[in-house]
């Protein structure tokens, strides 16, 4: 097995952060996962396991920056 370095392209737009985190709230949903429980988990380990493959929804998350996605939450929580 080759040791290889997996890149991911990390997203910045507000838009596509967006819609990709409905994206994968929606295949949590589907799956019968509590999706705010799960992306929880994800954001505080970074673990992407918490995800589930189905959709992509695994692949999607890992291309949001962690801390751009809390930064972009805590303004949108505080309404900044």
């Amino acid at each position: 097995m080759e040791d290889e370095t997996i890149r991911f392209t990390a997203i910045d737009n507000k838009t596509q952060i967006k819609e990709i985190l409905s994206s994968v709230y929606n295949a949590l949903l589907v799956k019968g996962y509590n999706p705010i429980n799960q992306l929880v988990g994800y954001i505080l380990s970074e673990d992407p396991t918490y995800i589930t493959n189905y959709n992509g929804a695994r692949s999607l998350i890992t291309r949001i920056d962690r801390d751009e996605l809390l930064q972009e939450l805590l303004l949108s929580y505080l309404g900044k």
